[in-house]
């Protein structure tokens, strides 16, 4: 098994929305309404301004894994004088092509790009099956994450 990485283009954009979908039943969302057109939405728009990118795990043509980050930027604070946070999402390998280093890799390559953007923190909710990866990379859990629904 040869695996390569790509950045994520419009021309694999309908597949990672697939894949995204895929993600969040698997982590036991419920769906209530059809989330496809505004994944695509956000996803073309924030590729066009640079404020969201991905890097795919490719075995020949077909898409295995996924990352995703999107760029914000909040007032600076003590650790993260930029302002400029990475928030990670769309982590995913399919199930039999984990375990493999997969998504080490993709994880690897989401944060060189928040560094590059100049980012001063990654931040992400874990599933709990990412909670491993994100530990062993060094991530740091914050107790203090809360969220209010509108």
């Amino acid at each position: 098994m040869s695996i390569d990485y790509k950045r994520l283009t419009e021309n694999e954009l309908d597949t990672f929305i697939e894949l995204r979908i895929q993600q969040l039943r698997e982590e036991g969302a419920k769906e209530e309404i059809d989330l496809k057109p505004a994944l695509f939405d956000y996803y073309y728009r924030h590729m066009a301004d640079g404020t969201f990118v991905s890097w795919l795990a490719m075995d020949g043509e077909t898409i295995v894994g996924t990352s995703g980050m999107s760029f914000v930027e909040k007032p600076p604070y003590f650790s993260c004088p930029s302002g400029k946070i990475g928030l990670l999402s769309s982590m995913y390998t399919l199930d039999t092509y984990r375990r493999k280093g997969i998504a080490k890799e993709l994880l690897t390559r989401v944060v060189d790009e928040a560094k590059r953007y100049g980012c001063g923190a990654v931040q992400i909710t874990a599933s709990d099956m990412g909670v491993l990866l994100y530990s062993d990379f060094g991530f740091v859990k914050n107790g203090n994450f809360m969220q209010y629904k509108l």
